[in-house]
């Protein structure tokens, strides 16, 4: 729940620092104009000359940067709805970017786990299996730990331990991953919501001007569209993180029911040399 809600802060700040500072930035980009100071008469004959010459080195300087149409593209699609997707899309990446940095701390070389057992076990017995087990992350390493404090209660006891175990390895992996869901629906539901709004403000501007004209209905229709177009964007992000979180999950998973068939085996082996 502390995660949780120290992600929702994280992802609160973030969403209105940018969309306070893309307003601001609007703000701030207001043209200036220049005064002229009165010439000379030779001066004020070449002067169309020298506006024709600064007009075409400013129209080639102007040129919108990838930031200023972005910026341009979420002020006209609504700046409200297009917060919303926003707010979806960076709750979204940091609930991902945390699951993706705790399985990736979770991820551990089960071939070396398993031989560094079976070494410490021979060597030391029970004991330094334990002490092994309880300096290695990962919740494999965690599993045999559990599996080693039922060994004096006999192999049953051990395999069901760690079978319990792991399932509660198995729910603490896939924490959270519904919520990734969860904003992956959100984000082009909140698009499509913010389409329908802005084609009903465009109607009521051509009811208001009383013309169907290309105009009126082009520019209402690209202000409403843009939401959705953010709305699927999100998705797609958030689409590629949770595969990626899902294909993690796999793979810990199933290193674990390898290893665990591996630890048994050993274990089985060292009570019957007992």
């Amino acid at each position: 729940m502390k995660k949780l809600i120290a992600l929702l802060t994280i992802a609160g700040f973030m969403t209105f620092g940018i969309s306070n500072a893309v307003l601001a930035q609007q703000e701030e980009n207001v043209p200036q104009t220049e005064q002229a100071a009165p010439a000379e008469e030779v001066a004020e004959a070449a002067a169309p000359v020298e506006e024709i010459v600064t007009t075409t080195m400013t129209e080639e300087e102007e040129e919108p940067t990838f930031h200023e149409v972005l910026k341009k593209q979420y002020i006209d699609g609504g700046w409200g709805y297009m917060t919303a997707v926003l707010v979806v899309l960076v709750l979204g990446m940091a609930i991902s970017i945390e699951r993706i940095i705790y399985l990736t701390l979770s991820t551990t070389n089960t071939k070396k786990l398993v031989a560094d057992f079976e070494k410490a076990l021979n060597e030391g017995g029970v004991e330094k299996a334990k002490e092994l087990c309880r300096n290695t992350r990962g919740p494999v390493a965690s599993i045999f730990y559990q599996g080693l404090l039922r060994y004096n209660d006999g192999l049953d006891e051990v395999e069901k331990a760690m079978i319990s175990y792991g399932s509660v390895m198995n729910g603490n992996l896939s924490s959270g991953s519904s919520w990734i869901t969860l904003c992956i629906a959100l984000g082009p539901n909140l698009g499509f919501f913010g389409t329908v709004i802005g084609m009903v403000q465009a109607f009521d501007d051509i009811a208001a001007a009383g013309d169907i004209s290309p105009t009126i209905v082009a520019s209402g229709m690209k202000v409403a569209l843009l939401t959705t177009v953010f709305g699927l964007i999100t998705a797609m992000i958030l689409q590629v993180a949770y595969n990626f979180i899902l294909n993690k999950i796999e793979n810990i998973l199933n290193d674990m029911e390898d290893s665990t068939i591996s630890f048994m085996d050993v274990l089985t082996e060292y009570a019957r040399k007992k």
